[in-house]
């Protein structure tokens, strides 16, 4: 009979996370409760502009992108709104961190080409599964033929509907606590409701990523009627206070909030 994989506590895991990727825990995790991003109007940019030379020498000696995922990488850089992809720095960090807490299945709120759900297809078993959720069914077409490649597209559960709507449906089919990654990379508006569904999703230990809330270092002060920006704050501020996670703010792309579940 097959044992069970163990699970590494919420203590385990964050120490064996720190010690692997190092200083990036440590800033994160400095700034995030010494400094709250919101407070301020604007920030020093935490990292080397993307075409400096130094980080693109440390990008050249720290990357390991499968083949495919690079090839999709560049196919959604030639994309209208490409740019907005995560960084495969980003996309890194949160392969490394599924291997370490051995995950078997995650969620990936907005698809887009896939690249994050390929990511995360890779790091996980082969009885792996990411659910991917899109609302426009041309995008993830474009990715498919390189999920292929890559041998991953079993794994790839693609759900073409509102990504709330995929949510309460795995919640109603009791799938509650039984996911260990979550990646939220979808429109804004509904941020606090994806975080709190997917913090439901997810087991103790579990990691939930929420990408680009940072925007190039900083959370702006609001605008009169920027909706958007008031939600992205209102967010910051509900994972600052939340006694339900462990938290780290990485100057990763144009931000990577980690909230560990206890």
């Amino acid at each position: 009979m097959t044992q069970p994989v163990p699970r590494l506590s919420v203590p385990a895991a964050l120490a064996l996370g720190s010690a692997a990727l190092g200083a990036a825990f440590a800033t994160g995790l400095f700034l995030g409760r010494r400094w709250p991003p919101w407070r301020f109007q604007r920030q020093q940019r935490l990292l080397p502009r993307e075409d400096d030379p130094l980080w693109q020498y440390v990008l050249s000696r720290s990357m390991r992108e499968h083949p495919a995922l690079r090839s999709l990488r560049l196919l959604t850089l030639e994309q209208p709104q490409g740019d907005s992809m995560m960084t495969c720095e980003q996309a890194q960090l949160l392969a490394n961190l599924a291997r370490l807490i051995k995950a078997k299945k995650a969620l990936d709120l907005g698809t887009f080409t896939g690249y994050s759900a390929l990511a995360l297809a890779l790091a996980l078993p082969p009885e792996g599964r990411v659910v991917t959720c899109e609302v426009d069914a041309r995008l993830p077409e474009l990715g498919r033929p390189l999920w292929k490649q890559a041998e991953m597209e079993h794994k790839i559960d693609l759900r073409l509907k509102p990504a709330l709507e995929t949510l309460d449906e795995l919640l109603a089919a009791g799938e509650a606590g039984t996911f260990d990654v979550a990646v939220v990379d979808a429109d804004k508006k509904n941020c606090t409701a994806y975080y709190e569904r997917c913090l439901q999703l997810l087991r103790p230990g579990g990691v939930l990523a929420v990408v680009s809330v940072l925007w190039h270092g900083e959370v702006l002060q609001p605008l009169q009627g920027d909706e958007v920006t008031e939600c992205v704050r209102n967010l910051n501020e509900r994972i600052r206070r939340d006694v339900r996670v462990h938290i780290s703010l990485l100057p990763l792309g144009d931000g990577l909030t980690l909230a560990f579940k206890i």
